[in-house]
């Protein structure tokens, strides 16, 4: 099962999605798509934004592949190498602004992949929350972890 979904962010508020939607799923007062009237693969609105702000999304996700826990280890490791390594961004000082600045958003998308690849891929899944809290109980002690924001991210999970 397909069906559409809006990034709001995108949207040109052209609505022609409005006039090409059989079903009339889409809704320009709350910028959502009714999943539920929404015909399965239609694309309908798809083709005809012309933000390119609605795309195709699967009803259902298949379960992740489960990893071996010295590939996962590894992949933790490499992730809290790249996060220690961000210091080195900062040691760059004010002359070399553009080249910290870029040192520093790489090795946090590296470190991000890592953890993601590692297998926590759904914000909204078990092994993200297990995730956070084994975040929590590792770093909860060092004053620049933000443990309420982690607390705050498990309540809203």
């Amino acid at each position: 099962m397909m069906f559409a979904s809006r990034n709001l962010r995108l949207c040109t508020k052209d609505c022609i999605c409005l006039f090409v939607c059989p079903t009339g799923a889409t809704d320009t007062e709350s910028g959502q798509i009714d999943a539920s009237k929404c015909l399965d693969g239609c694309r309908l609105c798809v083709d005809a934004c012309p933000g390119g702000a609605i795309h195709l999304v699967p009803g259902n996700y298949p379960k992740p592949q489960p990893k071996r826990e010295d590939v996962v280890e590894a992949l933790f490791d490499l992730a809290e190498s790249k996060v220690k390594t961000r210091a080195l961004a900062g040691a760059l000082g004010e002359d070399h602004r553009l080249a910290r600045k870029a040192l520093d958003f790489s090795l946090e998308v590296l470190a991000e992949d890592c953890v993601r690849e590692a297998g926590y891929m759904l914000p909204q899944s078990a092994v993200t929350k297990e995730f956070l809290k084994n975040l929590k109980e590792r770093y909860g002690s060092d004053p620049a972890f933000p443990v309420e924001a982690v607390e705050r991210l498990l309540d809203l999970l």
